[in-house]
């Protein structure tokens, strides 16, 4: 099907664009009303990603209300540790939890990986066919999954933390254990990918939201080592690696074979782009909180963004997730003025 509007694909590619592409993560529910409508007539949040027809249905809304130039498809990252046999919960106002985990060798049977993904996660495949014919080539869509180190720190403590001190432990305690979960991660997230690219997906993104607890050695050796198998494998549709927090490791990052690098809002445009040159494109990376302001400021401090960027190589984002509580005019409000933007080189 041909897309009406490509922008973000030919951004990715490097191609030329007459404006910059914009869309938001975490822009699929959250802050729409709309979306809180459909959320609430469900048992729960899972059933919402496990129902295709309803998944497309709130991965449109930000296209048809927000105007956004992406979609993306509304599931979530843990989708593949369940997949792989490791169920979880999500517990209101707490986040998920896993009943079980993965801390020693014989606790590895809750990592399988001889399965057939589209048995096990064809609800969101499903979710991504309907979602295309129903956008009916209006803007791309974009599939996703969560990098092989944040899904071990999940499968590995059992629930959100602010310090993951058990997934660390691991790699210092037993390294070989830590290696071996994530080559399986690795190996279910590059099937998972290529199942969405075969059911229509127009470009992805890996998310590596705990990337930043890592420093730059261990992150290499436990982090961007099986991102590399990843974007390695994954040819056929543009590519973006989002790692929060890892300033350190963003050469390395560059290096890998992707279209587009994530920046996180404390991270500097004009250094970013001086670290990775030309050859890759930027995505982000106005700081969430930013649409908590007025109007008037949120169109400043984007437009003050804007002007921080050195090529057309960019795709304008948040610096992270828009934030549940935040007015969706003041989004309309960002995504207007980025649409506004007259690029001059």
């Amino acid at each position: 099907m041909e897309l009406k509007n490509d922008l973000i694909l030919r951004a990715a590619k490097g191609e030329s664009i007459e404006r910059y592409p914009v869309w938001l993560m975490r822009q699929a529910g959250r802050i729409l009303p709309e979306y809180r409508a459909v959320r609430n007539s469900l048992s729960g949040f899972k059933e919402l990603v496990e129902t295709p027809e309803l998944a497309a249905e709130v991965t449109i809304q930000p296209v048809d209300l927000l105007g956004v130039d992406a979609a993306i498809i509304f599931s979530d990252i843990l989708v593949v540790p369940e997949a792989m046999g490791l169920t979880y919960e999500m517990v209101e106002k707490r986040g998920p939890w896993f009943p079980k985990t993965i801390r020693s060798k014989e606790e590895l049977k809750y990592a399988e990986t001889d399965f057939n993904i589209e048995d096990r996660l064809g609800y969101v495949t499903e979710a991504i066919r309907i979602t295309n014919k129903e956008l009916n080539g209006r803007v791309p869509l974009i599939g996703f999954a969560g990098a092989p180190w944040t899904i071990f720190c999940y499968m590995t403590e059992g629930q959100g933390s602010k310090t993951f001190s058990v997934a660390r432990k691991i790699l210092y305690t037993d390294p070989d254990l830590a290696h071996e979960l994530l080559d399986r991660i690795t190996t279910v997230t590059i099937a998972y990918l290529k199942s969405q690219i075969k059911a229509g997906a127009h470009m992805l993104q890996l998310f590596d939201s705990w990337a930043g607890i890592l420093g730059k050695d261990q992150y290499a050796e436990f982090g961007v080592k099986y991102i590399k198998k990843i974007a390695d494998a994954i040819t056929e549709v543009p590519l973006t690696l989002f790692s929060k927090g890892a300033f350190h490791s963003i050469v390395d990052l560059a290096n890998l074979n992707c279209n587009t690098i994530g920046m996180d809002w404390q991270m500097d445009p004009v250094s970013f782009r001086e670290v990775i040159g030309e050859s890759r494109t930027i995505q982000g990376n106005l700081d969430p909180a930013v649409l908590y302001g007025t109007h008037a400021s949120v169109e400043d401090l984007t437009n003050k963004m804007l002007h921080t960027f050195k090529s057309q190589r960019h795709i304008v984002n948040l610096g992270h997730g828009v934030y549940p509580d935040i007015d969706p005019e003041k989004v309309k409000t960002f995504i207007k003025t980025v649409k506004n933007y007259e690029i001059i080189y």
